[in-house]
Order: structure tokens, then sequence, then C-alpha cells
């Protein structure tokens, strides 16, 4: 039996893609999966009354596509919001948390930098495009100065695990790139770009936005996903190990079976699609994989005697030389993930710069983390809780040819009828990504069009 369409790769994107086109009468889906379980990096951990998470800690609600699905799963009637208008965040600095605000204005007017470094993130107005595929820490000190470089460093680590002197500007901040080469000066065209936005008198003036989980944590998202799908339309166990293209149908071969699909999916991480798709892509990918950064979260729970200070955590830039990337304070976010009067914190450690951290063994890494954590918060006791949840994915890293990499996937998808790429690093790693992008791809197939993979050009605001 021909499906419409098959999906491999149970992870949000394929959850989100089955879940749309489930919408479409008659629609018939088959979404493979290799792992024992749906939901790919979502993994919550529960245990001893605390409620930790392996891999994503939440999304924001800023991402249109994202809220729509939360309303028609009816899981907007479950969401947990913590606004960024009433928690702060920190970078250490110097030994230090230091508070970082929410806008601009008030960024500008903190004590981050010295007056002639503000005066120095001015000269952007003068300086033309950076031309070639700038590092992000080339093309920051080109257009602001090196001031900003530990706070820009912060920001990367918290969101790639990664190394700004690999990562490239082009792949992770496709939109302000796009700015910069229209306008000439970032500034100048964000200026441009505020003063656009007041004349519409359509559009609402938007707050801050908000972190969003849910009580039993993230895996809530991918499970309620899958309840939308038979036994026969997922299947677990079930790696697949060839695709092909005959006529006008796509062949898929597992352990098991060789399905058949008029559309086919390969909602992976770039790494995995990339394994898949070397057999049938002419000409072949001009990177055969991409790096990836591999983190650790340890969840350590304290009894009443210690104490956080408010907001959502901290992160730490590499010349502060620390064990711990940075870390949540989960227990303030979202209340009711530890045992009553206690608190619950997850370090992050590892990246691209420290891989070898994670070859410590946990009772190492716990001992190290908490050594590192009481140097900065009040935790004068040794942790009645701790655990160590090692991901089973690393997070893609868009450095050095990834660009390039993104525009032989366009092309491909183009030349051959019925193949969708996406997933997790094709178009951003967030989950709000993911369902973008997937919603994207959804369309497309409802609409028998091929997706040009046309990356979102809108620049996004950055939250520490």
């Amino acid at each position: 039996m021909t499906q419409d369409t098959i999906i491999i790769g149970a992870g949000l994107s394929g959850l989100t893609v089955a879940w749309k086109l489930k919408q479409i009468s008659g629609h018939s889906v088959l979404l493979l999966e290799q792992s024992d379980r749906a939901g790919g990096a979502i993994s919550s951990h529960s245990e001893n009354d605390y409620l930790a998470e392996g891999g994503p800690h939440g999304f924001l609600d800023n991402c249109v596509e994202s809220q729509s699905l939360l309303a028609e799963t009816g899981l907007d009637r479950e969401v947990l919001k913590a606004p960024l208008s009433k928690f702060v965040r920190y970078v250490c600095m110097d030994k230090k948390l230091r508070l970082i605000p929410q806008s601009p204005p008030r960024i500008l007017a903190a004590p981050l930098i010295s007056l002639p470094a503000k005066l120095r993130v001015a000269a952007d107005l003068f300086k033309k495009p950076l031309p070639g595929e700038p590092t992000v820490r080339e093309w920051v000190e080109y257009r602001f100065g090196r001031a900003l470089l530990p706070y820009v460093d912060a920001v990367f680590t918290g969101t790639y695990a990664g190394d700004i002197d690999r990562l490239v500007i082009d792949g992770v901040m496709p939109g302000i790139r796009k700015v910069e080469k229209e306008h000439g000066s970032v500034l100048r065209g964000l200026i441009k770009k505020m003063r656009a936005s007041r004349k519409n008198a359509a559009e609402k003036k938007k707050g801050l936005p908000s972190m969003c989980s849910f009580p039993e944590g993230m895996t809530r998202l991918a499970e309620r996903l899958q309840e939308n799908l038979s036994s026969d339309e997922l299947h677990l166990h079930s790696p697949v190990l060839s695709i092909s293209r005959n006529d006008d149908s796509w062949t898929v071969a597992t352990k098991e079976a060789v399905y058949s699909s008029r559309n086919l999916v390969l909602a992976l991480p770039v790494n995995a699609a990339l394994g898949l798709l070397a057999d049938i892509a002419s000409p072949p990918p001009p990177q055969q994989a991409i790096p990836e950064a591999r983190i650790v979260t340890i969840a350590l729970g304290f009894g009443s005697e210690a104490s956080l200070p408010p907001g959502f955590g901290f992160l730490t830039p590499e010349r502060e030389k620390r064990f711990c990337l940075g870390a949540l304070f989960s227990s303030n976010m979202f209340p009711g993930r530890t045992p009553e009067g206690h608190i619950l914190l997850e370090a992050l450690v590892g990246g691209r710069r420290h891989p070898d951290r994670l070859e410590l063994d946990d009772a190492s890494l716990i001992r190290n983390a908490v050594e590192d954590l009481q140097q900065l918060l009040t935790l004068p006791a040794p942790p009645q809780y701790a655990r160590v949840l090692r991901p089973r994915g690393g997070i893609p890293q868009l450095e050095k040819g990834y660009p390039e990499l993104l525009s032989w996937r366009n092309a491909l998808m183009e030349a051959e009828k019925g193949l969708y790429v996406t997933g997790f690093g094709w178009d951003g790693i967030g989950l709000n990504d993911m369902i973008k992008t997937a919603c994207r791809v959804s369309d497309a197939i409802r609409d028998g069009q091929q997706d040009g993979g046309e990356r979102d050009s809108a620049v996004k605001k950055v939250y520490f």
C-alpha cells in the first residue's frame, strides 16, 4: 500500500508535520522512528518529586505557529508561562552575576560596558557590510567592538552551546545579516524597521514574551502530538536503511518492511538526514556532516538552607573559565517542580569548547558543578538530590560552510518532487523553529507544492 506521506523521524518536527497532515481529510501518514520513543530531543525527567529537563526547557510564546498548535491540541489550557518581564537573567562577569535588562534602552543605560565602548557601538552606522562568511566574533567585533563579545559569547553559549570563533553569523542570525547587507548598517536598518512598525496602526505593541512549559514538563507536548497517531501510523524501533526514488513515488526500506509514498519528509537532525540523502543526491552535499555540541544537564535539588536570586538563571562567557556553561533556576520559573520548601537548579556542562567534560563520570560532574555554583550562589550545604541527564543527541553547529549546505538542501528539494527536508539544525535549533518549519512543510504538501526552504529573514530579538 502506498502512503500519501512517509515521515522519517518522530521528533518535534516529524510529530508536528504528522499532526498537520492528519487534518487533511483522507491523507494517509506513516511516521518511522528508530528509537523506542517519540519526542526526539525533548526529554523530561521526574524523580523523587523533582522535575527536570534533559533536553529543551521551554519555548517563547512569540511564534504564531507554535501558539496555533497549542490551540489546536488544547495544550493552551495546560501551558505554564514565566514572563520575561518578571524574570531577570544574569551573565557571570568577573566572578559575579550581573543582571541583564531585557530591553535595548535599559541595556544601554546599564553599567555593563564603559562609555567609550558604548560610543563604539554607534560606529556600526559608518561600517560597510562585512564580506565573506565571518564568524560571530569577527562580525560583532567589526561592527560593534570588543566590549560586547563576552555578552554575545554568553548568548550563543545559551542557545547553541557553541563557540563564537566557529559559528558563522550568516548561519545563526540570517535576519540580522540581511539587515546589514540591505541597509549598510545594522542600527540604521533596525531604526527603519522600528519606524515602519510604528506607522502601521494595525500592529499592536507587544511586550516581552514568556517562557512556556507544562506541569508534566516538555514531554507533554510530544505526548499530545503522539496521541493523534495510531499504532499503524507510528512505528517505533524502525530505523530507515535507505530511501530511493521510483518514478512518481518514494521507496523507504527498514529492516522489517519496504514502504512507498508520494511524499517523503526527512524530519531529522542535519547529520542523520545527510546519511540518508547521500544515495540519492546529485550533486552530493558539500559537507558529509556538520559539527555537533553535546551538553549534559545536572539537576540539583537543595533544601531550605539554600536560596536562588530572582530570575531565570545565568550564562557564563568562556573568558570566565568556569566549569558550568550556566544554570537555570528551574524552581523560580515553574513552581511545583520540587518537594515543598526545596529549590531546583539545572547546570549545563560541556558544549563545543569542552567536550572532554562529558567523559567524566556522574559523581565527578556533580562534584565539579556544585563547587562551581557555590562560588556564585547561596548553596551552603550539599544537594539533597542530584542527577546527571545525558541527551542522546548533540546540538548542530552552524559553522563555516553551513550556508552553502543549506543552499544545497534547498536546491535538492526543488529538484526532487515530493521530497521535504526539515528538522533539527536545518532551519534553526529552537522549538519554535521546528514548529514553524514543520508547518511550512505541511502547508506545501497540502497545496501540492515543493518547499523552497527559504529561511526566515525576520530579525529575531535576543533574550539572555
